[in-house]
């Protein structure tokens, strides 16, 4: 496995394009585009202010740069760099912005979501769209491009419009079933609208693409509902995370469960391998680590060698006792993520926080149990082979696959605690704060930089000797 050089990096402001060949990174206002083969800046671009969100357009040609305080958007062409667009939306003020999938449309939403603006970079043409909500996910397009959802309020109901992403006519409109829906996503295969409501209402509805309801699905009442939704890379089955700890699978054909996924404390059935971080070197007089370590002990940890250790049954996972009279607690299924090749489903239980569960999709039953010192953050398949990324805000980075798990130091100068991974075709990038090193000396070498920009990004080639993990 081998580690580039540590980059300075703006507000966790790094993407690698659609294709794999490019990395963009940010630092405050200038934007560099380099190649991943090589990692040499192929282009750097100078924005008009601090830019606060970068997107790739689908064919990996245009890059978008936001600047929400100034309300201001700059594109910038790969192939053309004499060339560039500003969309400036003026005293409406920009919330947010993303690519069309056909990427010759921007979407802007304004200040308060009064409307969406839809710009084209070919006819220079301009669309507005009423009514977007403002919920977690209220916008969501076919895998191929043809379709876009948008969730909307309206007279104090929830709708949803379909538009046709060509010309941007209005396909169909229909009210939801929702007291306050949450958000909505596309089925891969776009034939199906996933909707789901508040976490104070368990419901999912399902709609067809000309507005039909095919279905809801309740799993309980009278207590917190829904906290995540996925689809399988197949569209044959919805995963549903809920705030009870329970995952429950939903067929394609029928929409009813199929299988409910438990996330117990307490693991003994023997066909289950649960795989638990050591320390290769313990520290004599240290105990276990609290959840919620102060920054310095994050620190001594991220400095120290692991290794993972096949556990023996039965095996008790450490558990977070929530917080349950503050608004959302640290309850319940919150991230969920297919691997590409739809064999398997990586869970994260909120109040089971250091452990990452795989569950074998074929067999709908518990495969592995990744236990780490410290809480996950994040997680994220590799597009490529069934590998999972890791991290929990250390100085490690965390590799499973079927073949076996590995944990990896990240090696700089100084700590990085990591806070995600964006993996490309054959690298995996990782996001984070990068601490001044604890000695004096190498300190003072590194000069003034720690103050200014604290943030950085490093990006790990796994294609050998790694390739099997």
């Amino acid at each position: 496995m081998n580690f580039s050089e540590v980059f300075k990096l703006s507000g966790l402001l790094s993407k690698f394009s659609p294709d794999g060949k490019y990395l963009a990174s940010c630092v405050q206002y200038r934007l560099a585009v380099r190649e991943v083969s090589t990692l040499q800046i192929l282009q750097l671009y100078t924005c008009l202010d601090q830019i606060q969100h970068i997107e790739w357009s689908a064919d990996s040609l245009f890059i978008l740069c936001a600047m929400y305080k100034r309300g201001l958007v700059q594109v910038w062409s790969l192939e053309q760099p004499d060339w560039h667009c500003k969309i400036d939306e003026g005293s409406a003020g920009l919330v947010a912005s993303c690519w069309s999938p056909d990427g010759r449309h921007i979407l802007n939403t304004t200040e308060f979501h009064l409307r969406i603006t839809v710009w084209s970079l070919c006819t220079k043409s301009v669309s507005y769209i009423k009514y977007p909500k403002a919920c977690q996910q209220g916008i969501t397009f076919t895998r191929d491009g043809r379709y876009m959802a948008l969730a909307e309020r309206r007279d104090c109901k929830d709708y949803i419009s379909v538009f046709v992403c060509s010309d941007w006519q209005l396909l169909r409109h229909f009210e939801a079933d929702t007291q306050d829906l949450v958000g909505i996503e596309w089925a891969p295969n776009g034939c199906v609208l996933a909707v789901w409501d508040t976490c104070l209402e368990y419901k999912i509805l399902l709609y067809s693409l000309d507005g039909r309801l095919l279905a809801s699905y309740c799993a309980y009442e009278w207590s917190l509902g829904v906290k995540s939704v996925a689809w399988s890379p197949s569209s044959q089955f919805l995963a549903v995370g809920s705030y009870d700890g329970k995952v429950r699978i939903l067929n394609h054909v029928t929409w009813k469960m199929i299988t409910e996924l438990a996330h117990p404390t307490t693991i003994n059935n023997p066909k289950i391998i649960v795989y638990k971080e050591a320390e290769k070197n313990p520290k004599l007089g240290l105990g276990a680590l609290p959840f919620a370590a102060p920054r310095a002990a994050a620190r001594s940890l991220s400095t120290t060698e692991t290794k993972y250790e096949v556990a023996s049954m039965p095996v008790s996972l450490q558990t977070l006792k929530p917080v349950t009279d503050r608004a959302n607690p640290r309850i319940g299924v919150g991230t969920m993520a297919f691997s590409p090749d739809n064999y398997f489903l990586a869970t994260r239980n909120d109040n089971i926080p250091n452990a990452v569960w795989i569950w074998d999709v074929q067999k709908l039953r518990l495969f592995v149990v990744l236990e780490q010192l410290a809480p996950v953050r994040t997680f994220q398949w590799d597009p490529q082979q069934t590998r999972l990324a890791i991290g929990t805000g250390g100085g490690h980075v965390y590799l499973w696959s079927p073949a076996g798990c590995m944990s990896v130091q990240v090696p700089v100068e100084g700590e990085l605690a990591q806070t995600g991974q964006l993996w490309a075709h054959w690298a995996c990038l990782i996001l984070g704060p990068h601490w001044p090193p604890t000695d004096p000396q190498a300190r003072a070498a590194q000069g003034p930089q720690w103050l200014s920009d604290p943030v950085s990004l490093q990006v790990i080639s796994t294609c050998s000797p790694c390739a099997g993990i």
